[in-house]
């Protein structure tokens, strides 16, 4: 009970002080206030709501369970569900893993279906149109003989590789997320092969324009390392406006292709850079590529074609692994914008 014998003496020993003190009390008027009663739950039921048993017992049950853990345990450590921004994070970061993977793997199969291609069909037809066709280095028929032949080179291997990677495919079922449209990718090369058409018949003259201001060897490598990516870009851009229009897989040109066209172009011109490494009749003590990709006199022809495909590989590579480095995520070509 809420006022035991206790509580009543209790009372009486307050109420004896405090008439002794001359105060009036009326012990009365204070049962009759708080009246006895034989359950201390409604004798609660004045100062505050009832409260169930069962919700009693869980308090009951909350309380023992968080005094009976150790502090330690309950602020050490807290589950990363509490942290959003440590999931997102997360996903953040192996979202960038996955694109830097892709941008890599691109940059592979882009090197070995176009850029080696490209240098080897240049230099082949260089070959032709000096010997078999009789051009000289500084005519306009050299130079368009070897656009044609880097254009050749670009659309032929990418259709080449693309057929063999969609024979693969089919015939192991090895990823079966990829589905390879033959048709998409024939209008694919058709458009790089356009654009390689003006960067490979831009290069002999950018050359001999260079070399005739005996300019330092990296000179002529920047300047035309600039001067051919702006002839690509300039190319992929005519080509998109004219193919667009028959052909459903060309986008016309826009604001957002414009971008990858810049960065792609850019890489091109590292290739083309690296070509004039090559030569190895200019100034071949400033020729920091002569040992690596160098023509020197008296090498096969075969032999010069495949030096002349490492060399643009080697430039692409090298541009393209920048590029892939350093391009914000959904700004490179190469991100399947």
């Amino acid at each position: 009970m809420l006022f035991s014998a206790n509580a009543t003496r209790s009372i009486s020993i307050r109420a004896r002080t405090i008439t002794d003190r001359g105060l009036p009390f009326n012990t009365s008027s204070i049962f009759s206030k708080y009246p006895p009663s034989s359950s201390s739950r409604h004798s609660f039921s004045s100062v505050a709501p009832p409260t169930s048993d069962a919700n009693s017992k869980k308090a009951s049950t909350n309380k023992r369970e968080i005094h009976s853990e150790s502090p330690r345990l309950q602020y050490g450590a807290v589950s990363a569900s509490y942290f959003p921004e440590t999931k997102t994070k997360s996903s953040s970061s192996s979202s960038e893993t996955n694109v830097m993977m892709e941008r890599f793997k691109v940059t592979a199969e882009v090197t070995v279906s176009k850029i080696f291609p490209a240098g080897f069909a240049w230099q082949s037809s260089s070959i032709l149109a000096d010997s078999i066709l009789g051009y000289t280095p500084d005519s306009m028929g050299f130079a368009l003989t070897t656009g044609l032949g880097d254009a050749i080179g670009v659309f032929a291997g990418h259709c080449v590789y693309f057929f063999a990677k969609k024979h693969v495919v089919d015939s192991q079922g090895s990823d079966g997320k990829v589905h390879i449209d033959m048709e998409k990718e024939v209008q694919t090369g058709l458009l790089l092969g356009s654009a390689a058409f003006f960067s490979g018949t831009a290069w002999q003259p950018i050359v001999n324009a260079l070399q005739g201001m005996e300019l330092p060897f990296f000179q002529v490598f920047a300047g035309t390392w600039i001067g051919c990516a702006t002839a690509f870009y300039f190319g992929l851009r005519t080509a998109r406006t004219v193919l667009s229009g028959p052909l459903k897989h060309v986008h016309y040109p826009s604001f957002e292709n414009s971008r990858t066209d810049k960065s792609l172009s850019l890489a091109i011109g590292g290739a083309t850079g690296f070509f004039v490494g090559t030569d190895a009749t200019y100034l071949p003590a400033e020729n920091f590529l002569l040992n690596v990709v160098g023509i020197h006199e008296g090498m096969s022809p075969v032999n010069g074609c495949l030096v002349a495909g490492s060399s643009t590989s080697l430039g692409f590579l090298t541009a393209q692994t920048t590029l892939n480095t350093i391009y914000p995520t959904g700004r490179l070509w190469n991100d399947g914008k």
